[in-house]
C-alpha cells in the first residue's frame, strides 16, 4: 500500500505561501505515484473531464485489515522526523469539479492510515489528506493544534467559499471539535467517529493504565499498539479487535505492540486526556456542522451523542458494530453515509442539484443485492412499458433513453412503489430517477428515528430532492429524469376507501413547466397496495385520538406545507402515519404510458386552457394505466407469493417470475 509523503510545514516553521501551496496541490493531484516535479502529470491529470457515471466503481472494499496493518507496519518506524500532512496514491484525482478538501485527523496511534478502507472512494470527490503523527514524537496537544490550524486558515485563504472536511478518529475528534471552536469564520463541516472526548469523563483509563502494565507480561499480546490505537478507552474493546475477521494480521498486531515502547503509550494516553478536556469544555463554541458516527453498544458514545444531539447543525447516526475502530468496519462506508445525511457539499450552502453525487455501485449492491433484496423479492414487480405504436411490453424499452423526462404517477399507499422503480432504471436504464421527496424525509428528527433498515433513508442517496417547483426546473433544465407524483402524501397517506384515487391540484403545475424545458411526460400507474397493505387506524380516526391529534400537529409544524394555497381535500398534505395490517402478499404492477411529448408545443406555455387539456389527458391517462393493471392482473397466474414460490423453487431464485400477456 503506497503513500505520498509531504510534509508541509512542522510545527514552529513557518514555509513560504507559495512554496506551501504548490506542494500542498501537488501531492493532492499526484496519480499513481508522488509528484517530484517533470513530466507534466499535472497538466495531463487537470485536462481529463471530471465526472461520476451512474454506478462507478468506488473501489469500496478492495481493501482489507491485512492491508492496513501492513501499511501501520511501515508508517510506525522511528524517522525521527515532525507530524506531517500526506496523500494517500490510492485517493488520486478527484472526479468531480471544484472538490472539498477532506482533512483527516487520526486517533491516538497518530498514523493516519485509518481511512484505508475509504481511501479509493473519498478520493474521487474529495482532495484527502492524513495526518501523520510520527511514533515517537512529542509534540503537544496545543502544538498539533496550531499544525493542522495554520494548514486550515491557508487553505481557507485559497479558496474561503470552499468547504473543508475533517474526519475526526477517537483522539482526531478531540482535534477536530477543538480547531473549530477556535475557527468559527472558517467553513468547516466535522464527521466525528467515536469521538475521545469521553475520555474526559470516564474513570476507565486509570484502570487501563496499570493493566497495560500487566497483561503484557502474563499474556504476551500486543497490548501496546491496541490501547492507543483504540484510545485507551475501553480495555475489553482492545482485546476483542484481534477476535473474528482479524486472526490472519495477529502475527502483524502482535510485531506493531512490540514496536512501540511504553512512554509512547503513557504520552499517547495523556495527549487523549488533555485533548478531551479541552474539546469537551470548548464543545459549546461549535457552530459548524456535525455528522457523529457512533456505536450504538458504546455507553460513553451515546453519552456524547445525546450531548451533540442538542447542537443545532448536528446530525447523529448509529452504527451496530463489533470491531474496536468503526472507521475500520469493513460493513460501514464513510462516503456513503455523508451522502445519506445530505451533507456533501462543495459550496457554502448545500445544493440538492448540482452537489448530488450518483450511486456507486458497491451501494447498489448492498442495496438491492443484500439489504432490499427480501423486500423486492416479496413485491415481485412487474415492469411493463408502452412504446411509440401503442404496444405494450414488458421491461422499460418503451422508456426514452434521452431526458428531460417527467414521470407523473398516482402515489402508491406508504409508497411501496417507490423502491422498484429506482432499482429498474439504475440496472436496465443507468439512470437516476431524481424523485421529489416530501420535506419530511429532510427533518432530522425524522433521519435519525429511522435507524432501521428503511428504503427512505436512502432517499438522498437514490435522486431523492425536496419537491419544489424550483429544484424541478432545474433537474429538467439538465435533461434529468424526474419523478413527481401530483397527489403528494395526500395518496401516499390516504384514508380508508381511497385506494388508487387521485388527488391532483385543479391547476396545470407542471404542464407548463415541462412544455417550456421541451420535456417527455410519462403518465404510470401502479397496482398493488390493496395486495399487500390494509389501513387499520386512518388519518381521520387518528385525530379523534387527543395524543395522536396532538403528536400530528406537532410533526407538522417543523415544515411548510407543500400545497397550503390549494383549496379543500385535494391540500390536505399533512404527514401522518397510519397503521396497517399486512396481507398474503400480492404482487405490484407498473405500467408506464406512451410517451407525449411536450417539445415546440408552444400553445401550452401561452394558453391557459391548452395547458389544462394537456394536463387533464395526462391525468386520464394515469387512470387508464390503473384500471388497465387492476383488470390485467386477474389474468396472473403468478399473482400469489405461493405459485411465485413454486415456481423459483423450480427455476431457480433467479428466474424471472412470468406474468400475464400483455
Amino acid at each position: 500500500m503506497s503513500i505520498s509523503l509531504c510534509t508541509l510545514a512542522p510545527f514552529g516553521v513557518k514555509l513560504p505561501g507559495l512554496r506551501l501551496g504548490c506542494q500542498t496541490r501537488s501531492s493532492l493531484r499526484a496519480k499513481g505515484a508522488a509528484v517530484t516535479g517533470g513530466e507534466n502529470v499535472l497538466e495531463k491529470t487537470m485536462k481529463e473531464v471530471r465526472y461520476l457515471d451512474v454506478l462507478y466503481d468506488d473501489g469500496f472494499g478492495s481493501v482489507t485489515l491485512k492491508e492496513y496493518f501492513t501499511t501501520v507496519r511501515a508508517m510506525l518506524r522511528n524517522d525521527g522526523g515532525p507530524p506531517r500532512w500526506f496523500c494517500p496514491v490510492e485517493c488520486g484525482q478527484p472526479k468531480v469539479e471544484n472538490a472539498p478538501l477532506l482533512l483527516f485527523l487520526p486517533g491516538t496511534d497518530g498514523v493516519g492510515m485509518e481511512l484505508i478502507l475509504h481511501h479509493q472512494s473519498l478520493g474521487k470527490v474529495f482532495e484527502v489528506r492524513c495526518l501523520h503523527i510520527p511514533v515517537n514524537d512529542r509534540t503537544s496537544f496545543e502544538g498539533l493544534l496550531q499544525f493542522v490550524e495554520q494548514c486550515v486558515k491557508y487553505e481557507h485563504s485559497l479558496k474561503p467559499n470552499r468547504p473543508i472536511y475533517i474526519v475526526g478518529d477517537s483522539f482526531g475528534g478531540c482535534l477536530a471539535i477543538s480547531l473549530t471552536a477556535r475557527n468559527p469564520e472558517v467553513d468547516l463541516v466535522l464527521v466525528l467517529v467515536d469521538p475521545g472526548i469521553s475520555c474526559a469523563e470516564t474513570s476507565l483509563q486509570p484502570i487501563l493504565l496499570p493493566l497495560l502494565q500487566i497483561v503484557p507480561t502474563i499474556l504476551q499480546l500486543p497490548i501496546p499498539y491496541l490501547a492507543i490505537s483504540g484510545g485507551g478507552s475501553i480495555p475489553q474493546e482492545a482485546l476483542g479487535f484481534l477476535s473474528g475477521n482479524l486472526t490472519s494480521a495477529q502475527p502483524l498486531v502482535a510485531e506493531l505492540g512490540h514496536t512501540i515502547k511504553w512512554d509512547t503509550i503513557m504520552w499517547r494516553l495523556k495527549l487523549q486526556k488533555l485533548g478531551a478536556s479541552y474539546a469537551s469544555s470548548r464543545l459549546h463554541e461549535v457552530q459548524a456542522q456535525i455528522l457523529l458516527l457512533a456505536r450504538d453498544n458504546l455507553l460513553p458514545n451515546r453519552d456524547v451523542a445525546d450531548r451533540l444531539k442538542t447542537m443545532e447543525n448536528c446530525k447523529v447516526r448509529y452504527f451496530r458494530s463489533f470491531t474496536d475502530r468503526l472507521i475500520l468496519d469493513d460493513n460501514i462506508n464513510l462516503l456513503t453515509v455523508i451522502k445519506r445525511a445530505n451533507m456533501y457539499r462543495r459550496c457554502r450552502k448545500l445544493d440538492f442539484v448540482t452537489d448530488y453525487l450518483p450511486p456507486t455501485l458497491s451501494e447498489f449492491k448492498k442495496t438491492f443485492d443484500e439489504d432490499f433484496k427480501p423486500y423486492l423479492r416479496l413485491l415481485s414487480p412487474v415492469m411493463l412499458s408502452t412504446l411509440t405504436n401503442g404496444r405494450i411490453v414488458r421491461g422499460l424499452v418503451g422508456v426514452p433513453e434521452k431526458g428531460p423526462i417527467l414521470f407523473v404517477s398516482y402515489h402508491s399507499l406508504l409508497a411501496i412503489d417507490l423502491a422498484p422503480i429506482c432499482e429498474e432504471f439504475l440496472r436496465e436504464k443507468r439512470r437516476v430517477v431524481r424523485v421529489m421527496a416530501h420535506p419530511v424525509f429532510y427533518w432530522e428528527n425524522f433521519a435519525s428515528s429511522s435507524q432501521e433498515l428503511s428504503f427512505f433513508t436512502n432517499i438522498s442517496l437514490y435522486g431523492g430532492v425536496p419537491v419544489s417547483p424550483f429544484n424541478m426546473y432545474r433537474l429538467l433544465e439538465r435533461n434529468e429524469f424526474v419523478l413527481l407524483f401530483p397527489g403528494g402524501i395526500r395518496e401516499a397517506l390516504h384514508r380508508k376507501g381511497e385506494e388508487y384515487k387521485l388527488f391532483w391540484p385543479d391547476e396545470a403545475e407542471f404542464v407548463r413547466m415541462a412544455a417550456s424545458l421541451g420535456a417527455t411526460v410519462i403518465p404510470f400507474g401502479c397496482v398493488g397496495e390493496d395486495d399487500f397493505l390494509e389501513l387499520f387506524l386512518d388519518y381521520n380516526e387518528q385525530r379523534s385520538i387527543p395524543y395522536l391529534h396532538n403528536l400530528i400537529d406537532s410533526v407538522n409544524q417543523n415544515f411548510s406545507r407543500i400545497r397550503d394555497t390549494v383549496k379543500g381535500d385535494d391540500g390536505n398534505q399533512v404527514f401522518h402515519l397510519p397503521a396497517v395490517l399486512p396481507k398474503v402478499p400480492g404482487r405490484l404492477y407498473y405500467l408506464f404510458g406512451k410517451p407525449i411529448e411536450l417539445k415546440g408545443m408552444k400553445n401550452v406555455l401561452k394558453d391557459r386552457k391548452s395547458a389544462n387539456k394537456v394536463y387533464i389527458d395526462i391525468k386520464s391517462e394515469v387512470e387508464n394505466t390503473i384500471a388497465y393493471l387492476k383488470k390485467k392482473r386477474e389474468e396472473d397466474p403468478y399473482r400469489s407469493i405461493t405459485q411465485r414460490a413454486l415456481y423459483q423453487a423450480t427455476w431457480g431464485v433467479s428466474a424471472q417470475v412470468p406474468t400475464f400477456d400483455p
